[in-house]
């Protein structure tokens, strides 16, 4: 019996001795499978690295890269079309230009190196920028490159003084995509037989100093652009400062080639309201990189917010901005286009077709920076005096004329609000700050600026942040402080010729002399003595003709006030 269950138990002792010795197997291979598996990664991880891996690099730009970095609208095109730079000489460079670009220990886009932003054929819409500048590299590089970021390919730069020197100009013509013009005198003898001057809707700012005369000769330069866009093969043209930056929001990407891709067909102008720069501290030296803060324009803000929050936000100041408020526009290339101001565009045959945009703005850098202020004493060659100030800054104001010279002259300085044809001018604080800085010492400017300028009140700002009066922009600064870190800045500079040719340096010394402290009146006149007949007989057939197509040039005007018609109907 005992025997017989012996017989009955080894099968049962066979099966699991086979069992444990499957399980052991399988749990052999297992170990033998996540041993191999990490070492054969690690083995073809080198492999790659070694080799390259077949990938294509991201900072050159070869045909081989393919659509996966171009926008909507464009083929086969690198992000946001760039080739790199050829091999750099050891160079040296030394300029003051240079000290706010150079190149960060860590860089935020560090394939930004090393880049150079050229112009790609099929890249569509196809965007210009023109723009009238003195200014020195170090605002001009950071304003055009963030632009070519967000979709320009190209500018045409009319430069005078600074701008216009050889350490400058040299830099600028290296550029791909950009046009540099000297105000040289055959500039403005070519100008001075521009149909401009035989014309209504211009006229009433002729033969007139100082921002008469920028308003004229940035008239004058846009016309020319718009003949240089339409050679180019350009679709949007716009008018910027070098201390405006485009703020394409309510694209679909931060992107001005994908917000003006959307526009309509039918639209021949679009308008984008400017914010205006608060700056929260008297040393800023690096505005684009500095300031998130703005104040935001009438045309978005509800009508209420604005009104009811109007003390708060103008601080005793004379506007709500303290420049500008009407914003810049950007026309579509076309025949007939003619400039109209330097805030809008129009058009000889029609009146266009324009829309506000709701969310996209144009970042105005105003008074950012302390230096700002100062420069104000060398503007123009004029007088720090009431009537000197007069001249030079626009019109007659046009308050408290009752009141005593003294009364007059202390609300000249604290409101200089002046009108032009029923239409409030923004020029205050251009001549307050003209005269503070003519006058003033450097502690009596100083305080001025902190005053009237600095937003260092933490509860007022936090109040209108939550009104929606104040917002934080930072894609700005961040695109521009990645450029500066990943050494584009330097990169262009270092990369530029030692030298101009012959031809282009005298066109540079001699545009670089032409300075707006020289008095106003050598621009005019060159065109006017001759001319004044013909233009005056002109002037009287176009006007009998009617100006519903030549309609007046806008100039910068203020947002609305509280004793304004807006505010009446809100």
């Amino acid at each position: 019996m005992p025997s017989h269950h012996h017989h009955r138990s080894t099968p049962l002792l066979s099966s699991a001795t086979s069992s444990t010795s499957a399980s052991q197997s399988f749990t052999s291979k297992l170990l033998l499978l996540l041993t191999i598996l990490p070492l054969s990664l690690a083995a073809l991880a080198f492999v790659l690295q070694w080799r390259g891996g077949g990938l294509p690099d991201p900072t050159v730009a070869t045909s081989s890269v393919t659509s996966r970095w171009a926008p909507s609208g464009s083929h086969n095109e690198v992000f946001p079309g760039m080739e790199t730079f050829s091999s750099l000489s050891p160079k040296s460079h030394s300029s003051s230009d240079c000290l706010n670009l150079g190149r960060s220990s860590s860089p935020s886009f560090p394939y930004y190196g090393d880049w150079k932003f050229s112009v790609e054929a099929n890249l569509k819409p196809k965007i210009c920028i023109t723009t009238s500048t003195s200014a020195g590299l170090e605002q001009i590089l950071p304003w055009m490159f963030y632009h070519k970021v967000i979709g320009v390919t190209t500018f045409f730069l009319f430069v005078e003084g600074h701008a216009a020197s050889p350490n400058v100009s040299r830099v600028l013509e290296s550029i791909p995509g950009v046009k540099v013009i000297y105000r040289t005198k055959e500039l403005e003898e070519q100008q001075a037989k521009s149909r401009i001057w035989n014309e209504t809707w211009l006229s009433s700012f002729f033969y007139k100093p100082c921002n008469y005369e920028l308003f004229v000769k940035q008239s004058l330069n846009m016309e020319m652009a718009i003949v240089m866009a339409r050679d180019a093969g350009m679709d949007w043209i716009l008018h910027l400062d070098t201390d405006e930056l485009i703020h394409p929001a309510g694209a679909s990407e931060y992107s001005l080639r994908q917000l003006l891709l959307d526009v309509p067909s039918n639209v021949d102008m679009v308008i984008f309201p400017n914010y205006e720069s608060s700056v929260e501290r008297v040393d800023i030296k690096d505005p684009f990189s500095e300031v998130s803060m703005f104040k935001k324009n009438y045309d978005h803000l509800p009508k209420d917010t604005y009104f009811g929050m109007y003390k708060e936000s103008t601080r005793g100041n004379p506007n709500y901005f303290l420049t500008y408020g009407n914003g810049k526009s950007a026309a579509r290339v076309q025949d007939h286009l003619r400039p109209n101001g330097a805030h809008r565009w129009h058009n000889y045959m029609k009146s266009p077709n324009e829309i506000k945009l709701d969310e996209a703005a144009v970042l105005h850098y105003t008074y950012a920076k302390f230096s700002d202020l100062t420069s104000r004493r060398d503007r123009c060659g004029c007088k720090p005096t009431k009537e000197d100030v007069k001249r030079c800054f626009m019109l007659e104001f046009d308050r408290a004329v009752s009141l005593p010279p003294s009364v007059i002259l202390a609300l000249f300085l604290l409101c200089g609000c002046f009108g032009v044809n029923s239409v409030v001018y923004v020029v205050g604080l251009l001549s307050d700050a003209f005269i503070i800085a003519s006058t003033a010492t450097e502690e009596e400017m100083l305080n001025w600026y902190r005053e009237h300028v600095v937003w260092g009140e933490k509860d007022v700002r936090l109040k209108l942040l939550r009104k929606g009066i104040l917002t934080r922009i930072y894609a700005p600064m961040a695109i521009i402080q990645g450029l500066r870190e990943s050494g584009v800045f330097t990169s262009v500079i270092a990369a530029a010729p030692t030298t101009l040719s012959r031809d282009k340096f005298l066109a540079s010394i001699e545009s670089s002399n032409s300075s707006r402290a020289v008095p106003s009146d050598s621009f005019a006149s060159r065109k006017i003595g001759r001319r004044r007949e013909h233009q005056a007989s002109a002037r009287m057939v176009l006007e009998i003709e009617g100006s519903t197509v030549h309609r007046a040039a806008i100039p910068p005007l203020s947002p609305p006030s509280m004793d304004s018609d807006h505010h009446s109907q809100a």
